[in-house]
């Protein structure tokens, strides 16, 4: 695979016309001339993220027979682009193959979505996508020296099977994304494998790679849920939002025309229209850099290097200086605000936060979106008073008491965490998600607690720790409401959600145990140790802690915290005592019972 980064491509599969616009500028030429020499070489990579992040479920011969057939189907358009076939959308293409695979559709129960055609066919196989993956087999994990080998028997055989756990594991990542950590992981191969110490190699190279995964797959889930629950109005403000911080020198009618191609974007990288996505986040790096002049002083470097490698430059590369011509207080103090704001509200409550939000880079996204909620409904009352100028004038103050309210917050989470440790806080965590969401699963909940646990121990010994922290756990609560509109956990919860995107946080903050709960019948089976338990290591015996404590919350679901954290350190201390023990297994069959009782 060539070395790819985030939103590297122009455009897709040149031989499929309708889908196209062609280019018609020399910069725009040679863009689809390179993207196209890059699509023929990677072919192959991007059908598995496809089909695997459309049906989680097949096996990887499966995936062998879609990538033989489209190949071929590629290589019958580049020799005669006139074909009937050759005029349809890729992603329709795609999709008409899985459904034509024999028995598949049947197998993995996505028959009702092969019924529908087009853009129909569309949103159910995204609604047929699972994020929560438990019912698939551990990622496949090889040693070192196995995987070096397999490495150099075929590289090409290799990247295949790894793009394709990752995919069906992360099905609502983006394609580019994926690519990129598979070019990430390709280089860590690499290094590795000539290496002597294989082990310790492939653990310090290979974390970054994780990170990154896990880090764009929270954002791109956060934004896509946004998307599906709240419409494009709010699509458009959180990008406002992120753009204006970014790029404080762009001025607001530029910003509007980037906006428009980078919402634009999400409705095919949410939907999971591979090519789609890559053909429109390759648009956005293309206007990014065509206008680099009024963005951005920081591009430079970024915008001079080869498409596949521009687009994580910009993404990576520093917010630019402030300007001096912030323009917020007009927005306070202004005679004819209400005037103003109803001749066209959208853009002008858009043009707001572009302001405040280049004026307040110490910011999160989220309280960005706060205040322009704040102001919104301050309008709604200052605007139906006799004196709307003395009414609005005290704007500043409804924002500073939003602000302090969530700058509380990240300062309780943060105490949390200098009282607690790490261990201590993941424990914090597990009790209070599955309380509140105990409808969830247990790997589901352990996995938001550690991104819990990873936030705060991230961001509370940062100088920007309020916007690190605020960012962070809003993507963690991103991920419990999911993507799905349709997605329900219990009434609290799903109000949080649902009701106001950028107060769902504020709402989080205020909820207690799930009342509708209905714990699963008492079972002997959570208090059943055995001396297995002795035989686990480091994560291994750390995951079987987390499970314990997640399940004895969902049984005992109507004790306090307190009386958790006790059964809890019963259980760890019963297992220290009886792993050190002569027989261990006679001691945890005296010790379990009295923690059930």
């Amino acid at each position: 695979m060539k070395q790819l980064k985030l939103t590297a491509f122009v455009f897709f599969l040149f031989f499929f016309t309708e889908s196209l616009t062609l280019p018609t500028k020399p910069q725009d030429v040679d863009d689809f001339r390179t993207t196209q020499k890059f699509i023929e070489e990677n072919i192959e990579y991007i059908t598995i993220i496809a089909f695997a992040q459309h049906v989680q479920e097949a096996t990887f011969e499966d995936m062998e027979i879609l990538v033989k057939d489209m190949v071929e189907y590629k290589d019958r358009c580049m020799a005669n682009k006139t074909l009937p076939e050759c005029f349809k959308l890729p992603n329709n293409v795609l999709q008409e193959k899985i459904c034509a695979m024999e028995g598949l559709p049947q197998k993995h129960n996505f028959s009702h979505c092969c019924s529908k055609v087009d853009f129909e066919r569309r949103p159910c196989f995204f609604f047929n996508k699972k994020a929560d993956v438990g019912f698939l087999p551990p990622f496949p994990t090889l040693d070192p020296e196995e995987k070096c080998q397999a490495f150099k028997n075929s590289r090409k055989s290799f990247l295949n099977h790894y793009i394709y756990e990752v995919a069906r594991r992360n099905p609502f990542v983006f394609a580019p994304t994926l690519l990129s950590v598979a070019a990430r992981f390709e280089e860590v191969a690499k290094t590795c494998c000539e290496e002597q110490h294989k082990v310790s190699c492939f653990q310090t190279r290979a974390a970054p790679v994780i990170q990154y995964l896990k880090a764009f797959s929270s954002y791109q889930k956060n934004v896509c849920g946004a998307y599906w629950k709240f419409g494009t109005k709010v699509l458009n403000f959180i990008n406002i939002a992120v753009l204006s911080q970014k790029f404080p020198k762009i001025e607001f009618k530029e910003l509007t025309s980037l906006i428009e191609d980078v919402s634009s974007k999400y409705d095919g990288c949410c939907e999971g229209d591979v090519i789609q996505c890559i053909r429109d986040t390759s648009k956005v790096m293309n206007h990014i850099c065509s206008k680099q002049d009024s963005i951005s002083s920081k591009i430079k470097e970024c915008c001079e290097k080869k498409i596949p490698e521009r687009g994580e430059c910009i993404i990576n590369s520093n917010k630019d200086d402030r300007p001096k011509d912030l323009r917020e207080a007009k927005f306070t103090d202004s005679e004819n605000i209400c005037q103003e704001r109803d001749i066209d509200p959208d853009n002008f409550f858009a043009e707001f936060t572009y302001e405040y939000s280049r004026n307040h880079p110490d910011l999160s996204i989220p309280e960005l979106l706060r205040i322009a909620n704040v102001y919104k409904d301050l309008l709604s009352n200052c605007c139906n008073t006799e004196n709307p100028p003395g009414c609005y004038r005290h704007a500043k103050d409804k924002f500073n008491e939003t602000t302090e309210k969530s700058h509380k917050i990240v300062q309780r989470e943060c105490a949390h965490f200098q009282h607690l440790g790490k261990n201590g806080l993941k424990y914090y965590y597990l009790i209070r998600l599955t309380k509140t969401a105990p409808q969830l699963s247990t790997e589901e909940l352990i996995s938001l607690g550690e991104k819990m646990v990873m936030a705060l121990t991230t961001c509370c010994t940062l100088s920007e720790e309020f916007a690190c922290v605020d960012n962070w756990v809003d993507l963690v609560l991103g991920e419990l409401c999911g993507i799905n509109e349709n997605r329900t956990i219990n009434p609290a919860v799903d109000h949080c959600c649902k009701t106001n995107f950028a107060f769902r946080r504020h709402c989080f903050e205020g909820l207690k145990a799930d009342k509708t709960y209905m714990p699963p019948p008492t079972t002997k089976d959570l208090f059943t140790f055995n001396a297995d338990l002795c035989q686990a290591q480091n994560e291994e015996l750390q995951r079987k802690k987390d499970r314990f404590l997640v399940n004895l919350v969902k049984l005992k679901h109507e004790l306090t915290d307190e009386e958790l954290q006790s059964l809890f350190k019963s259980f760890t201390q019963a297992m220290e005592k009886c792993c050190n023990a002569e027989d261990p297994e006679t001691c945890f069959n005296e010790e379990g019972p009295k923690i059930g009782s």
